[in-house]
């Protein structure tokens, strides 16, 4: 329905007058009866094994303007096949949405590399616009897609904001006109309606007491700083069609005033004309431009849109101006809406998914745009999507589509913004805690506290990590490389992005650094571990060295250790024996209550004084510094066959 509001045919086949079957067929399709026109023209397809190429034309437009694209497909593409660029460019977008329709994109691309490849500046356009859809396709959403329940089996589109409620035209009234139905679709002409989006148990209700006719009323753009609408409507006279002099009927803009829920002071825009249709009226912000559709004469394509600027009264200061090659092509360009500076349209003929997609274009000034960009899914798709409207804070927008799942013909949906599912950029460089240097392929794991495992990398060459954290989350950071100690980092995220965090320092400790080497045997680095004289009991001093032992056990899940406890030569020899092993008996028991497994701990021995370092045995003078060489507390790390400690070869 949406490009079925341009114009509407008053011909009828004449009475009595003996007409061919192609010329009942040309009938059928000029009065946009286009089913029985499809009737006529199959059957001059199949009497001849070569259709002429008006038929097979005929055939595609009919099926074209059905919205029938994979039907439509077979037929241009043959048009393509006898003509080549000879088909022109106006086949040539049809095909080229027909096949993107069919889910057939590959193919499209190649049809339209190989027909603008000859016109650099429009395929350097075509090939700038694919980028970016193809950059922003893999992309998270930012929309949530809702079809609405207010919605027909008809055609609904056209939504327009209206205070807090929705005016949208609607082909749902099966009465109207007497039960009369619009050639092109076979459904009832199009009125305006309101509803309360956000309730949905309101019943949508014909907009405005006195607004009704009997043909199409659609499109409605409200002046937020007066009473002042536009809307589209046929051309009439005395509520009856009137057409020019093709018998087409036509499309104006009217203007009007809402007073006591009637319109009143309805008056036709200047520019109209009844040889060639205006529609689909948008006004900028301050309400000083309407901008439009119309399919008048010296424009780009099949239509265009055009502005024109207002006076106080609401009334055209200027002649239409075409918003020119950057906004349209030879395709159609339809259902602008303003925001800002931003223009919002419908197009065929720019690089989209499929069908009708919506674009949006910065306003630079009344003559100049930016190149268009396609707003990408959900908002587009591979059919027909268009009359995209913003509410005032732009957290909600409505369109329409004939997508697939839709409830009707054409149906409106809600876009509301998605919660942002990324909001931080937490990034940095993983060093050597001791040298300070890069840690290349250190590993970097990013957990969801609740659901586990997210993402995985490895750092680069100057040890540099990067990750987007999700939002309103717990998110954990593992840091780790084998003979690296490990680090966690927990930093939760809220519902809204923030500020990136940025040259984050994450030091991981060598696992070298921590040991000593005595020939063959390596142990964990300590300081000597005090005991008060006689007793075994682990004292303050005592811990802070075994926090080392600590660290290491924890940090290297692989290590496992044995104790050997040793004193100087003075006192006996027995009594020094059960003093050792009682100390490295309450360094294990304190080491597993701290909560190392047991199983870690192979064997918690006291050696007396049966080891030692240095020549100070039982009747040697040794000073106090020589005999403390000997009061020690070893933590052995015992290997396993393998060979591997926290998962890597010890060399």
């Amino acid at each position: 329905m949406k490009r079925l509001v341009l114009l509407i045919a008053l011909c009828t086949l004449g009475k009595g007058i003996s007409q061919s079957k192609l010329e009942r067929a040309d009938q059928f399709f000029e009065d946009f009866k286009f089913d029985r026109a499809l009737d006529l023209y199959k059957d001059l397809a199949s009497e001849k094994k070569r259709p002429s190429l008006h038929v097979i034309q005929r055939l595609a437009d009919a099926y074209f303007n059905k919205s029938e694209y994979q039907q439509a497909k077979d037929w241009y593409a043959k048009i393509y096949a006898i003509e080549g660029k000879r088909m022109g460019e106006n086949n040539l977008i049809k095909l080229v949405q027909c096949l993107k329709a069919s889910m057939k994109p590959k193919e499209a691309d190649k049809l339209l590399r190989d027909f603008y490849s000859d016109q650099k500046i429009r395929l350097d356009m075509i090939l700038a616009q694919k980028r970016y859809l193809d950059s922003i396709l893999p992309t998270e959403p930012i929309y949530n897609l809702q079809r609405l329940p207010f919605n027909s089996k008809k055609s609904d589109f056209a939504p327009s904001i209206y205070g807090d409620k929705l005016v949208f035209a609607s082909a749902r009234d099966t009465l109207k006109s007497s039960g009369e139905l619009y050639p092109w679709n076979n459904q009832p002409y199009l009125d305006l309606y309101i509803t309360n989006p956000n309730e949905s148990w309101f019943v949508p209700e014909k907009f405005l007491e006195n607004l009704e006719t009997s043909y199409h009323d659609s499109n409605m753009a409200f002046d937020s700083g007066s009473n002042t609408i536009y809307f589209t409507r046929n051309y009439l006279k005395k509520n009856k069609l009137s057409a020019n002099g093709d018998g087409l009927s036509n499309m104006q803009i009217l203007k009007g005033t809402i007073y006591n829920n009637e319109l009143i002071n309805v008056t036709s825009m200047a520019f109209n004309n009844k040889e060639y249709s205006c529609g689909h009226p948008a006004l900028s912000d301050d309400g000083n431009y309407l901008y439009f559709t119309s399919n008048m004469p010296g424009g780009q394509g099949e239509s265009d849109i055009y502005v024109v600027e207002l006076g106080i009264d609401g009334d055209a200061l200027t002649p239409p101006m075409n918003l020119g090659p950057t906004i349209n092509t030879r395709g159609r360009e339809m259902f602008p809406f303003i925001d800002g500076n931003n223009l919002y349209f419908s197009s065929d003929g720019h690089y989209g998914l499929g069908g009708l997609d919506v674009f949006t274009s910065q306003i630079r000034s009344k003559s100049n745009y930016s190149l268009p960009q396609n707003m990408g899914a959900p908002i587009n798709g591979n059919m027909d999507d268009f009359s995209m409207v913003w509410s005032t804070n732009h957290n909600n927008g409505y369109f329409a589509s004939n997508r697939f799942g839709g409830f009707g013909d054409d149906d409106i949906y809600l876009l509301t913004k998605a919660k942002p599912t990324d909001c931080l950029e937490y990034s940095g460089y993983v060093l050597n805690e001791k040298t300070e240097e890069p840690i290349p392929l250190a590993s970097v794991e990013l957990y969801d506290v609740e659901t586990g495992l997210l993402n995985a990398i490895k750092t680069d060459e100057t040890g540099y990590f990067n990750f987007i954290l999700p939002c309103n989350k717990e998110n954990k950071m593992v840091f780790f490389k084998p003979r690296f100690s490990k680090k966690d980092l927990f930093i939760t995220t809220g519902e809204n992005p923030e500020n990136p965090s940025t040259s984050n320092l994450v030091y991981l400790t060598p696992f070298e650094s921590l040991v000593v080497k005595e020939g063959n045997v390596e142990k964990i680095r300590v300081n000597p571990i005090y005991f008060e004289y006689d007793k075994s009991d682990i004292t303050p001093r005592a811990e802070i060295e075994l926090e080392k032992v600590l660290f290491v056990m924890r940090e290297f899940p692989e290590v496992k250790i044995k104790i050997e406890s040793h004193t100087d030569s003075r006192g006996t020899d027995q009594y020094n024996f059960r003093l050792s092993d009682d100390r490295a008996k309450s360094t294990k028991r304190y080491l597993i209550a701290q909560g190392i497994d047991s199983d870690r701990i192979v064997s918690a021995n006291g050696y007396g004084e049966y080891q030692l370092k240095n020549q100070c045995g039982n009747g040697v003078k040794c000073t106090e510094q020589e005999h403390l060489v000997n009061r020690r507390s070893d933590f052995i790390i015992v290997k396993e066959k393998s060979g591997l400690v926290n998962g890597i070869i010890d060399p």
